[in-house]
């Protein structure tokens, strides 16, 4: 399984992922995401609003069962973390920072 790795740099969202399923056939939009330093692997969703207004979700993947998606969020993670040792995340902006307007 081949997966492509793009970094993000918004909140929870770690990075997106391209994966090639098949020969020539690729799942787009995968998300990477850090929940209290767990790594968790979201597949992409459609959502459409209904006559009722309310907002459905439907997986654009589905699997026949949970332990095989358990097995691709793990070979999937395992990949991230590989990738991750190579492409470490720069950090653009600390929020953390104490400026105080310029004076000393």
């Amino acid at each position: 399984m081949k997966i492509h790795f793009r970094d993000v740099q918004t909140g929870n969202v770690e990075a997106r992922a391209i994966m090639e399923i098949a020969d020539g056939v690729f799942l787009n939009e995968i998300t990477i995401l850090n929940y209290n330093g767990e790594i968790a692997v979201e597949f992409p969703r459609k959502s459409f609003v209904g006559k009722s207004k309310r907002t459905h979700y439907i997986d654009i993947v589905s699997f026949v069962d949970n332990s095989k998606r358990q097995v691709w969020e793990y070979e999937i993670k395992n990949a991230y973390t590989e990738w991750r040792k190579t492409n470490k995340k720069v950090l653009v902006y600390n929020n953390k920072s104490n400026i105080d307007g310029g004076s000393s």
